[in-house]
């Protein structure tokens, strides 16, 4: 089966903005056994989008086309596909709603163009937007090409593939076998000694197949395996998961496209029915504000402060001034007090601190990228953790905060 990527978007073509959804796409497609043979990329103008959509239509059996899809004049991709087609555009109901919600809810003036965020081909299947207004379609066609109908930004677009268009593919081209994926998703090692430490697996990989993704602070893998039945394609996965998981499961800390280092601790801490706290140096509250992207943080986390002074440390924290002044801010001593006094004053279960040089200057001797990470957790001794990290100023604090949360998941897996 041969299918095309047909990327839509001036910003695109000028570089303003970089086509990340084809190289997803492309990736996700391979994963489902759909040979990607073409990618192109066309601007808002519905005389080129006709004529690649015609060329598309006439070589592929799969057309994949992301962007447009939003009320502006230079969306003009569900249009330009239904006069190709000859078919009418209708009212997806539902989405209309959403987005009269949307509006009511802000109190925000509507436009009437926005209801054409609401329109699908007659005949589609709607995909829902979950993070946004603009329905895809997947149109399928008994002579001739299928199409799919994608938002062109990428938040929306994975969610979209990943929520619907991945099912409605596996259900169109699939039919007599069952294909299961699986998402794999490790932090503390990078791509290449991953794939490294699995090298054999992935080099005589057949059925399930192995696909690695570097992601920013983390590495995924795509696990996907098929058979005839949904149980034995299953059981496939658990096979290939239980050899990977000898070599590098330390590494692994959940499941899932929409998963999150972040949501695996906050879920840990409630089926543990625990709190936490924070008190941040170095990190100016990224760690809480990472926290707080969690739905439902609120019954884990109480809050927590933010102390870059010593003045600061002492007055929120009540740290002894002898403390600072005898072992410095960039110390265990420090890290260690600003997390049990964090624990101690909010009366929570768990305190973690976050203090040292970010850059791009050294502090009090110490080069940018060294890090000390305290925990207090429960009625353990607290203890610090010395890091060194690379990168520029804001690398290094968001590369901490992901340090302080999997050390936080690994002290709650001992409770286990």
């Amino acid at each position: 089966m041969k299918a095309e990527i047909i990327g839509i978007g001036t910003e695109i073509l000028l570089g303003q903005v970089v086509d990340t959804n084809s190289a997803f796409l492309a990736r996700e497609l391979a994963n489902l056994g759909i040979e990607v043979y073409y990618h192109s990329v066309v601007g808002d103008n519905t005389e080129r989008l006709t004529s690649q959509l015609d060329t598309a239509m006439r070589r592929s059996d799969l057309v994949v086309m992301s962007g447009g899809l939003g009320p502006t004049q230079d969306d003009l991709t569900k249009q330009t596909v239904a006069n190709y087609l000859g078919i009418p555009l209708v009212m997806d109901q539902t989405a209309m709603a959403k987005i009269d919600d949307y509006y009511h809810q802000t109190g925000r003036e509507e436009a009437p163009n926005n209801a054409l965020q609401a329109m699908y081909l007659q005949g589609a299947t709607v995909m829902p937007n979950d993070n946004g207004m603009a329905v895809g379609n997947f149109y399928q066609q008994s002579d001739g090409a299928d199409v799919m109908l994608l938002p062109g930004p990428p938040t929306e677009m994975t969610m979209m593939f990943n929520h619907y268009g991945r099912g409605l593919l596996e259900a169109a081209y699939h039919r007599n076998e069952f294909l299961v994926s699986r998402v794999l998703r490790f932090y503390g090692i990078g791509e290449s000694l991953l794939v490294t430490k699995l090298s054999d697996l992935i080099d005589q990989q057949t059925n399930p197949t192995i696909a690695p993704y570097a992601k920013t602070n983390e590495v995924t893998l795509r696990l996907t395996a098929s058979a005839e039945q949904e149980a034995k394609a299953k059981g496939l996965l658990d096979g290939m998961e239980a050899q990977i998981q000898a070599r590098v499961g330390d590494y692994l800390y959940g499941y899932g496209d929409d998963n999150s280092l972040e949501a695996v601790v906050v879920a840990g801490l409630k089926d543990q029915q625990l709190t936490i706290t924070a008190a941040e140096s170095l990190t100016a509250g990224q760690f809480q504000s990472t926290l707080g992207n969690v739905p439902g943080v609120s019954t884990v986390f109480p809050g927590g402060f933010v102390t870059y002074s010593a003045e600061a440390k002492a007055a929120l924290l009540q740290i002894p001034s002898e403390i600072i002044e005898k072992y410095g801010v960039v110390s265990e001593q420090t890290a260690v007090w600003m997390a049990k006094q964090a624990k101690k004053t909010l009366q929570t279960d768990i305190g973690i601190s976050f203090t040292g040089v970010a850059g791009p200057e050294e502090l009090e001797g110490q080069p940018a990228g060294t890090v000390w990470i305290g925990i207090a957790f429960k009625d353990q001794t607290p203890f610090g953790r010395l890091i060194h990290l690379a990168g520029t100023r804001d690398r290094i604090r968001e590369r901490s905060v992901m340090a302080g949360l999997d050390l936080i998941r690994r002290q709650l897996l001992t409770l286990k």
